[in-house]
């Protein structure tokens, strides 16, 4: 977990913002004061000044707390919905929000596209390489995906061991075959050996995709369901390859 044990910069803005509000208090009461004469002689000016620094050091603490307890909220939120292998969202994030999406496609006209992805005969390949090795190629596989779709609002989520999901708003048929064969040439580029490969002697990926839109009746949960029986008939007909089916 990340450490915040830092000044912040907002503390010592907040600290400079209070010494300044403080100084010009304390300045006036001295100046204004019976002591302003010799006012350094005087006791009471003394601990003035020692209780406006103690003020100025507590309000800047509890700003650094504050600032320290936003981003430690942040990043606990964040763990919930973030895969802790990959990095990539979580099944939790695609259904808490899959719905969403839908509905706002739906009522803006567009369309949204939804990709699952496999990894082609991977517990083989954890069969022989060992778990460890696994996850290194779990790891690589999200990074390609992410690095393989292009605007913000696309996401990319783990959704099983070996499964990965793609959700595209505003993403039509014609360019779910272009982010689909791009994934797949990416993910043949990275060339890593699976010797138990039945499509191919290094890792592939099979791709079912579905595209909807304009539509309330449908649930993301169909979306889902029609991206499983495309991805189902990629992995019958081979593997390394993509299906689309119409919702």
């Amino acid at each position: 977990m990340e450490k915040y044990n830092k000044l912040s910069g907002r503390a010592i803005v907040s600290f400079f913002a209070s010494f300044a509000v403080c100084t010009l208090i304390i300045g006036g009461l001295i100046l204004f004061g019976p002591t302003s004469e010799a006012w350094y002689t005087h006791p009471g000016n003394i601990s003035l000044i020692i209780a406006g620094l103690l003020i100025c050091i507590l309000f800047s603490l509890l700003m650094q707390s504050s600032y320290e307890l936003k981003q430690m909220k942040g990043y606990f939120d964040n763990m919930v919905i973030t895969d802790a292998l990959t990095h990539v969202y979580n099944r939790r994030y695609v259904h808490e929000n899959i719905d969403r999406l839908v509905k706002s496609v739906s009522r803006s006209g567009g369309v949204l596209t939804v990709m699952i992805i496999d990894v082609d005969f991977f517990q083989s390949y954890n069969d022989a390489y060992g778990y460890k090795k696994g996850d290194n190629c779990l790891k690589i596989i999200a990074n390609v995906l992410t690095q393989s779709i292009k605007r913000d609002n696309d996401c990319v989520a783990r959704y099983g061991g070996n499964e990965f999901l793609i959700i595209l708003p505003n993403t039509d048929e014609n360019g779910a075959h272009i982010i689909a064969n791009r994934l797949l040439k990416n993910i043949r580029d990275c060339n890593l050996p699976h010797g138990k490969n039945s499509a191919a002697d290094y890792i592939t990926i099979s791709v079912g995709a579905t595209t909807g839109g304009k539509d309330f009746s449908h649930s993301g949960e169909d979306y889902i369901n029609k991206a499983k029986e495309a991805l189902q008939n990629s992995i019958q007909n081979g593997c390394d390859r993509y299906t689309f089916l119409n919702l």
